[in-house]
């Protein structure tokens, strides 16, 4: 099928994208939900950083900007838009359901939609999940933490065996971090066609107990 991928830029949305593209897809498009003209949804990550992933990858990214209350409507509004370019089904990388949403909410928009939802990681065990991601050869970044569970040592982390070794050695925290411990910037994959180096970054803190890494500088390099 044509399909699009639901990209955050994190390692899950990259993985299942992959996948996806094993199975035969052809991917369309990547799209990106925001939070500002400047930083996408929860994972924060900047636009310019955004548009160098879709670079990297050499696919087209579209950028929606949404607010809190209107979320599904602007969401339901990019699949039409899709829809009528000929895209028949939406990759996603959940794992599990998505925080703030009712269970099946993914399949239900949709399916009001006409799309087939396409979620090669649905329900996986995450450690498996993990591994095979590493093993594939992708290499994120971490760029939001939750200091209720990690440390701010985690922040700027690159995910690898001895990331993966570590983790599983805290109590309560998901290897993938699917209970919200952390979210990651994907910089270079199997089917990335440039890598991108992260030149400098600076950490930060939130009130709510949350750490942000903000990458301040960066390239976009050959392979």
């Amino acid at each position: 099928m044509k399909i699009a991928a639901s990209w955050s830029g994190g390692k899950d949305s990259a993985f299942a994208l992959y996948l996806a593209k094993q199975q035969g897809h052809e991917v369309v498009n990547i799209l990106t939900m925001m939070l500002s003209d400047e930083k996408s949804v929860f994972h924060l990550i900047r636009s310019a950083m955004l548009d160098a992933q879709a670079d990297a990858m050499g696919v087209s990214l579209i950028k929606k900007q949404v607010g809190n209350e209107t979320y599904e409507y602007d969401f339901k509004k990019v699949l039409a838009e899709l829809k009528a370019k000929g895209v028949e089904g939406l990759v996603t990388g959940d794992i599990c359901e998505a925080t703030g949403h009712e269970a099946g909410w993914l399949n239900r928009v949709c399916g009001e939609m006409g799309l087939k939802p396409i979620r090669p990681l649905w329900m996986g065990d995450t450690k498996q999940i993990f591994l095979d991601y590493i093993h594939a050869g992708f290499k994120a970044t971490v760029v939001r933490a939750n200091f209720g569970k990690l440390g701010i040592e985690w922040l700027g982390r690159v995910l690898d065996r001895q990331f993966y070794d570590e983790i599983l050695k805290l109590d309560s925290v998901d290897p993938c971090g699917e209970g919200g411990e952390y979210h990651t910037v994907v910089t270079d994959g199997p089917y990335f066609k440039k890598k991108i180096e992260i030149l400098e970054t600076q950490k930060h803190m939130f009130d709510n107990n949350f750490g942000y890494l903000e990458v301040k500088n960066f390239v976009v390099k050959p392979k």
